[in-house]
Protein backbone atom coordinates (compact mmCIF):
# COMPACT_ATOMS: atom_id res chain seq x y z
CA UNK A 1 0.00 0.00 0.00
CA UNK A 2 2.90 2.31 0.82
CA UNK A 3 4.52 1.74 -2.58
CA UNK A 4 1.14 2.45 -4.27
CA UNK A 5 0.87 5.83 -2.59
CA UNK A 6 4.44 6.74 -3.65
CA UNK A 7 3.73 5.72 -7.25
CA UNK A 8 0.59 7.84 -7.38
CA UNK A 9 2.50 10.82 -5.98
CA UNK A 10 5.14 10.36 -8.62
CA UNK A 11 2.53 10.36 -11.39
CA UNK A 12 0.90 13.50 -10.03
CA UNK A 13 4.27 15.44 -10.09
CA UNK A 14 6.72 13.49 -12.30
CA UNK A 15 9.18 16.36 -12.65
CA UNK A 16 9.08 17.43 -9.00
CA UNK A 17 8.97 21.03 -10.14
CA UNK A 18 7.70 22.09 -6.80
CA UNK A 19 10.98 21.11 -5.07
CA UNK A 20 14.09 23.31 -5.02
CA UNK A 21 17.08 21.97 -6.96
CA UNK A 22 20.41 21.64 -5.12
CA UNK A 23 23.31 21.90 -7.56
CA UNK A 24 26.10 21.37 -5.04
CA UNK A 25 26.69 21.25 -1.36
CA UNK A 26 28.75 24.02 0.31
CA UNK A 27 31.74 21.66 0.50
CA UNK A 28 31.48 21.08 -3.24
CA UNK A 29 31.49 24.81 -3.94
CA UNK A 30 34.66 25.20 -1.91
CA UNK A 31 36.40 22.42 -3.85
CA UNK A 32 35.26 23.95 -7.15
CA UNK A 33 36.55 27.43 -6.25
CA UNK A 34 39.95 26.07 -5.16
CA UNK A 35 40.24 24.02 -8.37
CA UNK A 36 39.44 27.05 -10.54
CA UNK A 37 41.98 29.21 -8.71
CA UNK A 38 44.72 26.56 -9.07
CA UNK A 39 44.01 26.17 -12.79
CA UNK A 40 44.06 29.93 -13.30
CA UNK A 41 47.39 30.26 -11.45
CA UNK A 42 48.90 27.43 -13.47
CA UNK A 43 47.79 29.07 -16.72
CA UNK A 44 49.35 32.41 -15.74
CA UNK A 45 52.60 30.71 -14.68
CA UNK A 46 52.72 28.73 -17.94
CA UNK A 47 52.56 31.97 -19.94
CA UNK A 48 54.59 34.35 -17.79
CA UNK A 49 56.67 32.17 -15.46
CA UNK A 50 60.21 30.97 -15.97
CA UNK A 51 62.21 27.95 -14.84
CA UNK A 52 65.90 28.30 -14.01
CA UNK A 53 68.32 25.40 -14.26
CA UNK A 54 71.96 24.80 -13.41
CA UNK A 55 74.73 22.66 -14.82
CA UNK A 56 77.26 21.17 -12.42
CA UNK A 57 80.88 20.41 -13.30
CA UNK A 58 84.17 19.80 -11.46
CA UNK A 59 86.51 22.78 -11.30
CA UNK A 60 89.95 23.86 -10.14
CA UNK A 61 91.37 27.25 -9.19
CA UNK A 62 94.54 28.23 -11.05
CA UNK A 63 96.32 31.32 -12.32
CA UNK A 64 95.21 30.44 -15.83
CA UNK A 65 98.64 30.21 -17.48
CA UNK A 66 99.10 26.48 -17.06
CA UNK A 67 101.83 24.42 -15.39
CA UNK A 68 104.78 22.33 -16.39
CA UNK A 69 106.61 19.34 -14.92
CA UNK A 70 110.32 19.39 -14.25
CA UNK A 71 111.88 16.04 -15.15
CA UNK A 72 115.33 14.72 -14.45
CA UNK A 73 117.54 14.78 -17.56
CA UNK A 74 119.83 12.10 -16.09
CA UNK A 75 119.69 9.07 -13.83
CA UNK A 76 121.27 9.44 -10.43
CA UNK A 77 120.79 10.50 -6.83
CA UNK A 78 119.29 13.77 -5.60
CA UNK A 79 121.96 15.56 -3.59
CA UNK A 80 120.24 18.91 -2.99
CA UNK A 81 116.78 20.50 -3.12
CA UNK A 82 117.18 24.22 -3.71
CA UNK A 83 113.54 25.37 -3.75
CA UNK A 84 110.58 25.15 -1.37
CA UNK A 85 107.16 23.81 -2.22
CA UNK A 86 104.53 26.54 -2.41
CA UNK A 87 107.08 29.31 -3.06
CA UNK A 88 107.78 31.36 -6.18
CA UNK A 89 110.73 30.44 -8.39
CA UNK A 90 112.28 32.60 -11.08
CA UNK A 91 113.03 31.45 -14.58
CA UNK A 92 116.29 29.47 -14.71
CA UNK A 93 116.37 29.26 -10.91
CA UNK A 94 118.02 26.03 -9.64
CA UNK A 95 115.53 23.59 -8.16
CA UNK A 96 117.26 20.21 -7.74
CA UNK A 97 120.80 18.80 -8.03
CA UNK A 98 121.28 15.24 -9.30
CA UNK A 99 124.61 13.39 -9.17
CA UNK A 100 125.13 10.63 -11.70
CA UNK A 101 126.98 7.34 -11.21
CA UNK A 102 129.96 8.87 -12.99
CA UNK A 103 130.22 11.54 -10.29
CA UNK A 104 129.01 14.50 -12.35
CA UNK A 105 126.36 16.82 -10.92
CA UNK A 106 123.47 18.17 -12.99
CA UNK A 107 121.44 21.16 -11.84
CA UNK A 108 117.76 21.03 -12.84
CA UNK A 109 116.44 24.57 -13.33
CA UNK A 110 112.99 26.10 -13.62
CA UNK A 111 111.89 26.58 -17.22
CA UNK A 112 109.68 29.61 -16.52
CA UNK A 113 108.81 31.71 -13.50
CA UNK A 114 106.05 30.38 -11.34
CA UNK A 115 104.90 28.78 -8.12
CA UNK A 116 106.30 25.41 -7.08
CA UNK A 117 103.09 23.49 -6.50
CA UNK A 118 104.55 20.00 -6.05
CA UNK A 119 108.06 18.88 -5.10
CA UNK A 120 108.55 15.16 -5.56
CA UNK A 121 112.34 15.05 -5.22
CA UNK A 122 113.90 14.52 -1.79
CA UNK A 123 117.55 14.48 -0.79
CA UNK A 124 118.98 10.99 -1.17
CA UNK A 125 116.28 9.68 -3.48
CA UNK A 126 117.35 7.85 -6.63
CA UNK A 127 115.75 9.00 -9.87
CA UNK A 128 115.76 7.69 -13.42
CA UNK A 129 116.02 9.70 -16.62
CA UNK A 130 112.67 11.40 -17.22
CA UNK A 131 111.45 11.01 -13.64
CA UNK A 132 109.18 13.79 -12.35
CA UNK A 133 110.95 16.08 -9.89
CA UNK A 134 108.54 18.99 -9.43
CA UNK A 135 105.49 20.76 -10.83
CA UNK A 136 105.54 24.52 -11.41
CA UNK A 137 102.51 26.68 -12.07
CA UNK A 138 103.42 29.54 -14.36
CA UNK A 139 102.69 32.97 -12.86
CA UNK A 140 103.97 36.49 -13.34
CA UNK A 141 104.02 37.13 -9.61
CA UNK A 142 102.45 36.39 -6.27
CA UNK A 143 99.70 38.96 -6.92
CA UNK A 144 98.27 37.25 -10.01
CA UNK A 145 94.50 36.83 -9.89
CA UNK A 146 93.03 33.36 -9.68
CA UNK A 147 90.65 31.97 -12.26
CA UNK A 148 88.58 28.80 -12.26
CA UNK A 149 88.58 26.16 -14.96
CA UNK A 150 85.45 24.02 -15.30
CA UNK A 151 85.72 20.66 -17.03
CA UNK A 152 82.28 20.33 -18.63
CA UNK A 153 81.05 17.22 -20.50
CA UNK A 154 81.39 17.82 -24.23
CA UNK A 155 77.68 17.24 -24.89
CA UNK A 156 76.75 20.02 -22.42
CA UNK A 157 79.32 22.64 -23.37
CA UNK A 158 77.27 23.91 -26.34
CA UNK A 159 74.45 25.00 -23.98
CA UNK A 160 76.69 27.33 -21.97
CA UNK A 161 76.44 31.06 -22.81
CA UNK A 162 79.30 33.49 -22.32
CA UNK A 163 78.71 35.68 -19.29
CA UNK A 164 76.68 33.05 -17.45
CA UNK A 165 76.92 33.30 -13.67
CA UNK A 166 78.79 30.52 -11.88
CA UNK A 167 78.74 29.54 -8.21
CA UNK A 168 81.78 27.64 -6.96
CA UNK A 169 81.78 25.43 -3.87
CA UNK A 170 85.43 25.50 -2.78
CA UNK A 171 86.86 22.50 -0.93
CA UNK A 172 88.94 24.59 1.46
CA UNK A 173 86.00 26.89 2.36
CA UNK A 174 82.93 25.00 3.65
CA UNK A 175 79.81 26.21 1.87
CA UNK A 176 77.64 26.08 5.00
CA UNK A 177 79.93 28.56 6.71
CA UNK A 178 81.32 30.79 3.96
CA UNK A 179 78.90 30.37 1.06
CA UNK A 180 79.91 29.98 -2.59
CA UNK A 181 82.47 31.82 -4.70
CA UNK A 182 80.99 33.99 -7.49
CA UNK A 183 82.20 34.20 -11.09
CA UNK A 184 81.24 34.44 -14.77
CA UNK A 185 82.11 32.42 -17.87
CA UNK A 186 84.56 34.36 -20.04
CA UNK A 187 85.78 31.67 -22.47
CA UNK A 188 84.65 28.25 -23.69
CA UNK A 189 87.10 25.84 -25.28
CA UNK A 190 86.45 24.72 -28.84
CA UNK A 191 88.07 21.29 -28.53
CA UNK A 192 87.79 18.51 -26.00
CA UNK A 193 90.61 17.97 -23.54
CA UNK A 194 92.43 14.64 -23.44
CA UNK A 195 93.86 13.27 -20.21
CA UNK A 196 97.36 14.12 -21.46
CA UNK A 197 96.46 17.75 -22.21
CA UNK A 198 94.79 18.23 -18.81
CA UNK A 199 97.79 16.65 -17.09
CA UNK A 200 100.19 18.93 -18.97
CA UNK A 201 98.15 22.05 -18.20
CA UNK A 202 97.75 21.26 -14.49
CA UNK A 203 101.11 19.59 -14.07
CA UNK A 204 99.54 16.49 -12.54
CA UNK A 205 98.78 13.08 -14.04
CA UNK A 206 96.40 12.39 -11.18
CA UNK A 207 94.28 15.46 -11.93
CA UNK A 208 94.36 14.68 -15.63
CA UNK A 209 92.91 11.26 -14.95
CA UNK A 210 90.39 12.62 -12.45
CA UNK A 211 88.92 15.27 -14.77
CA UNK A 212 88.73 12.92 -17.77
CA UNK A 213 87.41 9.80 -16.07
CA UNK A 214 83.93 10.27 -17.62
CA UNK A 215 85.18 11.14 -21.09
CA UNK A 216 87.02 14.02 -22.72
CA UNK A 217 85.59 17.29 -21.34
CA UNK A 218 85.65 20.87 -22.61
CA UNK A 219 87.58 23.44 -20.57
CA UNK A 220 85.51 26.49 -19.57
CA UNK A 221 87.25 29.55 -18.12
CA UNK A 222 85.52 31.36 -15.26
CA UNK A 223 86.68 34.82 -14.15
CA UNK A 224 86.12 35.33 -10.44
CA UNK A 225 84.25 38.41 -9.22
CA UNK A 226 86.43 40.62 -7.03
CA UNK A 227 85.39 42.21 -3.75
CA UNK A 228 86.88 43.78 -0.62
CA UNK A 229 87.14 40.52 1.31
CA UNK A 230 90.03 38.67 2.91
CA UNK A 231 90.32 36.44 -0.16
CA UNK A 232 89.88 39.33 -2.60
CA UNK A 233 86.89 37.68 -4.28
CA UNK A 234 83.10 37.90 -4.04
CA UNK A 235 81.12 35.28 -2.12
CA UNK A 236 77.45 34.63 -1.52
CA UNK A 237 78.07 35.66 2.09
CA UNK A 238 79.21 39.18 2.94
CA UNK A 239 82.77 38.32 3.96
CA UNK A 240 83.62 34.82 2.70
CA UNK A 241 86.49 32.93 4.34
CA UNK A 242 89.03 34.90 6.42
CA UNK A 243 91.98 33.62 4.41
CA UNK A 244 93.45 33.76 0.91
CA UNK A 245 92.72 31.06 -1.64
CA UNK A 246 95.48 28.89 -3.03
CA UNK A 247 95.87 27.84 -6.64
CA UNK A 248 95.30 24.19 -7.47
CA UNK A 249 92.36 24.14 -5.04
CA UNK A 250 89.55 21.97 -6.32
CA UNK A 251 85.93 23.09 -6.41
CA UNK A 252 82.53 22.22 -7.82
CA UNK A 253 80.92 24.70 -10.20
CA UNK A 254 77.21 25.33 -10.80
CA UNK A 255 76.52 27.27 -14.00
CA UNK A 256 73.23 29.20 -14.01
CA UNK A 257 71.67 28.68 -17.42
CA UNK A 258 69.24 31.14 -18.99
CA UNK A 259 65.72 31.03 -17.55
CA UNK A 260 63.18 29.34 -19.81
CA UNK A 261 59.39 29.27 -19.98
CA UNK A 262 57.99 26.03 -18.54
CA UNK A 263 55.76 25.48 -21.60
CA UNK A 264 56.46 26.41 -25.23
CA UNK A 265 53.21 27.26 -26.94
CA UNK A 266 52.75 26.40 -30.60
CA UNK A 267 50.33 28.80 -32.26
CA UNK A 268 48.82 28.23 -35.74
Amino acid sequence: MQFRQQALSKLQSPEELDLPVRFARPQGWLVLIVTVLVMAGAAVWAFAGTVSSTLGAPAILTHGQGSYILQSPVAGQVTAVLAEEGKQVAAEAPVVKVRTAQGTTTVVRAIAAGRLTTLSATIGSVVTTGADLASVEKTAGAGDRLTATLYVPAESAATLPLGAAVDLSVQSAPTQQYGVLRGKITAIGRNTQTRQRISAFLGSDQLGQQFSQHGQPVAVLVTLDTAHTASGYAWSTSDGPPFALDSMTQATGAVHLAAQHPIDWLLP
